[in-house]
């Protein structure tokens, strides 16, 4: 089989074909695509077909102006802002399968309903379901890492919680070489971003695509933890994502009217329409092809065939920390002796790539509760069926919120500019990623530190792309991050103890109460962190004379052509906080690099400073 136009236009060698109606095809193995002929012809569906000047001269392959790789958290973004100019096309393609069966998100409900969330986490069928290599730090344990496969990608998976990071975050990124993504050309596009419940101010959005909200179980165990808090000594915040990161408080969801508002729902489907999107599903991209130093397209397999697509500018990488550095490798791109030793001839040496991963840790602090009031009755089978009609029917309830509706940063110690501890309190006892149900009636708090030293890295298993990359973050590798997790577990017993969980209060499940010593604890540490799903970094954007960056500050791959990264893998350096709402951001203002816009920015944004630094809180 091969490209065909709708009407057969004979064309000659090198050629476009002037039909724009073309079928996706098989093409046989090929390892360079030769240039072709720039064009002027307006097409009203917005493809056009090439004949490449190849061994099988005849066959013809779609192009657009724009391949984005990966509808998740970022792909879904860009797919939707750069077909808002009427002349781009663009072609998305997406490993996994779309986010709703039959077009219904109650059909797809494991996905939509926001207490559902554990399922997708616990098996693969929208999950790449990772493992890492045997912690040496962490007793030689192998940990689970989920990442979305599906239209939305992992805001198709994740806990809805909306987190931007502190400010000095941004300004750290900037001074770690990317140019113009300070705090102040930063927050006009979270704000370009999102629609908050709570109406728009200096720091919130009131009128983007992402849906902002705030929980509404008003539940006890949630105001008995900020009350702790503040018992304990630390402030209130009225928004963490605003002026003040530092306390304790309500966090925001990506949760809209019930469902789980995730980018393929924000972004993604308001822009299918247009007649210059098209999306594919079930696509694994394989390879980047190149003319020279010029991505001119990709190569993918769907549905066992081999196919190809063409790009007239740009090939977008937006796979994730995991999928882009492993296709730039498998593509050529990456520490020249790695490649060679697989076998992958080197299109351009960047040892930066896979390099700098990092993630967040965290442990669960457990407590029972000597009331019933938690959400163990709601997992059991009867209640979970009352539950599900609830939201299935009016897309409220138990069903309409992952339950993680407070939360709080707050400082390690002294000296500390700004936050690095995270919490996320939960009415409810999780064991195992949730793949394990609860026990008990009992209630958590997730927590952890927000900047962790310890550096891993990612490589190729091989040089076949169904091979998962070998993943070796090195947790817990530097004493200064076996301290701050030690000291997260002290500073949550502390507000567990205070006077506002006196009546909710029964014996510590978990460290348990034979855990007091530093050893002890920093065994505990070993045996139960895990996890926060935040791996990043791995294509670092900075200066081109960093030997360790992988793409500029306009989010082009350094040394290439036609090519560039835009997903949470650009990071320099990881933010204090969750990554899908900075990784929104991140496609939204590569958007904007991208269609040639002058750069937001609003200057000099107040940002809350402790008043002293002398003190931990």
């Amino acid at each position: 089989m091969i490209f065909m136009p709708a009407k057969v236009v004979t064309g000659t060698r090198g050629r476009l074909m002037r039909d724009s109606r073309c079928f996706f095809t098989c093409l046989p193995d090929c390892h360079s695509v030769p240039k072709t002929r720039k064009t002027r012809w307006a097409f009203s569906n917005h493809y056009r077909c090439f004949t490449a000047s190849s061994p099988a001269a005849s066959q013809k392959t779609p192009s657009y102006s724009y391949v984005i790789i990966g509808a998740g958290s970022a792909g879904c973004v860009l797919s939707n802002r750069l077909t808002e100019d009427a002349h781009e096309s663009v072609l998305l393609l997406e490993a996994g399968p779309k986010d709703m069966w039959l077009g219904s998100s109650r059909l797809s409900w494991k996905i939509h309903m926001p207490a559902a969330l554990t399922y997708n986490l616990c098996d693969d069928k929208y999950n790449w379901y990772y493992h890492i290599l045997p912690q040496a730090h962490m007793d030689n344990r192998v940990m689970y890492w989920p990442r979305g496969r599906v239209w939305g990608g992992s805001s198709s998976l994740n806990a809805m919680v909306y987190i931007r990071g502190h400010a000095e975050d941004y300004n750290r990124w900037q001074r770690e070489g990317a140019e113009g993504w300070d705090y102040d050309h930063c927050l006009p596009y979270f704000r370009k971003a999102q629609s908050h419940e709570l109406g728009e101010n200096r720091y919130r959005g009131g009128s983007g695509p992402l849906h902002v909200s705030r929980g509404k179980t008003n539940h006890p165990l949630h105001r008995a933890f900020i009350e702790a808090g503040q018992q304990a000594g630390y402030p209130f915040t009225d928004d963490m994502n605003g002026y003040q990161q530092e306390g304790l408080g309500w966090m925001d969801m990506t949760i809209f009217k019930g469902k789980r508002w995730s980018t393929a729902s924000a972004y993604l489907r308001p822009a299918l329409p247009r007649p210059n999107l098209k999306t594919e599903v079930h696509c694994l991209t394989t390879k980047i092809l190149f003319d020279g130093s010029r991505a001119v397209g990709v190569e993918y397999t769907q549905n066992g065939q081999k196919k190809r697509a063409f790009a007239e500018k740009e090939v977008i990488l937006s796979g994730g920390a995991i999928n882009s550095p492993q296709l730039l490798m498998l593509s050529g791109v990456g520490n020249a002796d790695d490649l060679k030793g697989l076998g992958i001839p080197v299109t351009q040496h960047l040892p930066g790539v896979g390099s700098n991963l990092q993630d967040h840790l965290e442990l669960y602090v457990q407590q029972q509760c000597t009331q019933p009031i938690t959400l163990y009755k709601a997992q059991k089978p009867f209640h979970m069926v009352k539950i599900g009609l609830e939201w299935l029917t009016m897309f409220t309830g138990y069903g309409a919120t992952a339950h993680l509706e407070s939360g709080g940063f707050i400082r390690s110690r002294p000296h500390v500019l700004h936050p690095d501890i995270q919490f996320h309190f939960l009415p409810s006892q999780v064991i195992d990623h949730g793949r394990v149900a609860s026990k008990i009636e009992a209630y958590q708090v997730h927590v952890g530190p927000m900047r962790s030293t310890s550096i891993g890295w990612m490589k190729l298993k091989s040089a076949n792309p169904l091979d998962h990359p070998i993943l070796q973050p090195n947790y817990l590798s530097t004493d200064i991050d076996v301290w701050e997790f030690r000291e997260s577990v002290k500073l949550s017993r502390e507000i567990f103890a205070q006077k506002a969980f006196d009546p909710f209060r029964g014996p510590e499940v978990q460290p348990g109460p034979q855990v007091q010593s530093d050893a002890d604890i920093d065994a505990f540490v070993r045996q139960k962190a895990d996890s926060a799903y935040h791996p990043s970094c791995t294509c670092k954007m900075g200066s081109p004379s960093d030997p360790m960056a992988v793409v500029d500050s306009n989010t082009r791959v350094l040394g290439l052509d036609g090519l560039r990264v835009a997903d949470a893998s650009i990071m320099p350096s990881i933010v204090s906080g969750n990554l899908n709402a900075p990784t929104i951001m991140i496609a939204e203002k590569a958007a904007d690099i991208i269609r040639g816009r002058p750069a937001l920015a609003d200057c000099a944004v107040p940002v809350y400073q402790p008043p002293t630094l002398n003190t931990q809180r």
